[in-house]
């Protein structure tokens, strides 16, 4: 895949993580999107991108879930305040009006959510 980026790959190579298998699914399936998703690694973990903003990164801290982070870059933007976003998926849980997570209990948990997760990836991309 010609958007892997080789520094996320060798993090995840060396990554110790209970969820490490999920991760890399994930993170091949998120690329798949669309050529123009971009990633690096932020905040300690792989991060994805559209358009030259970051929009989803991958929270490692926890370990007894996957927890995925949807936002709209590092800083709150100007246009909070009139931005909407309809989770039709259900699977986020909302920090602020243009912030959310996601999280997985479990690989199986991830497998079962997994379309309506990429669904949601894909739109929270072009917002």
């Amino acid at each position: 895949m010609e958007n892997q980026s080789p520094a996320v790959t060798a993090f995840l190579r060396d990554l110790h993580h209970p969820f490490k298998e999920v991760i890399g699914v994930l993170r091949s399936e998120i690329l798949a999107l669309d050529p123009g998703i971009t990633e690096q690694i932020k905040w300690k973990a792989p991060s994805f991108g559209f358009a030259g903003t970051d929009r989803v990164t991958m929270n490692l801290r926890p370990t007894d879930r996957l927890q995925i982070v949807l936002h709209r870059g590092a800083k709150v933007r100007a246009d909070v305040a009139g931005f909407q976003f309809a989770d039709e998926s259900g699977l986020v849980q909302w920090l602020a009006r243009d912030r959310g997570t996601v999280s997985f209990a479990s690989a199986d948990d991830a497998e079962k959510k997994r379309e309506d997760f990429l669904r949601l990836v894909d739109r929270w991309m072009r917002v």
